[in-house]
């Protein structure tokens, strides 16, 4: 099956309209948006005091695409800069009787995985049936964002001592909760560091089901040497996604287009 990605361009006021475009030019969520299954969305935030993390309105536009499942939950686990629960407040405005805040770190319904050699108890909200989505924001590192974002998974706060092992770390969680069902990079602003001090306003954002290949095209995007990116090396000799940019199918606005974008929007 060939991966497709889809790059739409949107206004500040057209989000969730840019977002269903998205979805309907990959071919649709159908089998994800059913009252049967839990939504879980990881949202990438590191701290809750700084802007770069995915917008409220996007996480709004993606909760209003599953609008058949019955709960909606909005997940993050502790970290050194604040708890979960503290970060999650970020999207606030987003969260109804039905999209809720959850911290991974306080969940005691939890079953073990094998991760980087070490049995770590997750929460038994990120795993099947559940439907789970990673979003994160449009960024040039070569840690990677959408793949980047599981290390939200673990539930202790000190993080550190995983970044030792963070290629295996990160995708034996991707096959710990049997994948990632949706990816999306939030490209409302697109950083060209880090530490994430700095945007370029880009109002672009990038969906699909195959989420090695969103790292792909989000990665070349962002002018990212695909041999550099451990991560993403680890995932493709796994063979859990697409990562030859020639044999993804890109759908909407064009990586060149948008990478001049963004160079003509950097101080």
């Amino acid at each position: 099956m060939v991966s497709k990605v889809a790059i739409v361009e949107f206004d500040d006021d057209d989000v969730q309209g840019a977002f269903q475009r998205a979805l309907k030019s990959i071919g649709g969520i159908n089998d994800l948006n059913v009252a049967k299954r839990t939504v879980v969305i990881k949202p990438g935030v590191f701290h809750h005091k700084k802007k770069n993390h995915p917008t409220p309105a996007m996480l709004n536009a993606i909760v209003e695409a599953f609008d058949k499942a019955k709960q909606v939950f909005i997940v993050e686990s502790d970290n050194y800069k604040g708890t979960g629960t503290e970060r999650l407040q970020i999207w606030k405005d987003v969260f109804t009787k039905r999209v809720m805040p959850f911290n991974l770190s306080e969940d005691t319904d939890t079953k073990k995985a094998s991760i980087a050699g070490e049995q770590i108890g997750l929460s038994h909200l990120l795993y099947k049936p559940n439907v789970f989505v990673s979003v994160h924001v449009l960024r040039k590192t070569e840690m990677g964002t959408i793949l980047k974002n599981l290390l939200g998974l673990m539930p202790e706060p000190e993080k550190a001592r995983f970044h030792k092992k963070l290629p295996n770390v990160l995708i034996d969680a991707y096959e710990a909760i049997d994948g990632i069902d949706l990816a999306v990079i939030d490209g409302t602003m697109a950083y060209r560091t880090i530490t994430l001090d700095k945007g370029v306003k880009t109002n672009v954002l990038i969906v699909g089901r195959d989420a090695v290949a969103v790292e792909v095209v989000g990665a070349t995007i962002m002018g990212v040497k695909l041999a550099k990116m451990p991560i993403l090396q680890e995932a493709v000799r796994r063979k859990l996604g697409e990562d030859n940019l020639e044999k993804i199918q890109i759908l909407g606005a064009p990586v060149e287009s948008i990478r001049e974008k963004i160079r003509k929007g950097s101080p």
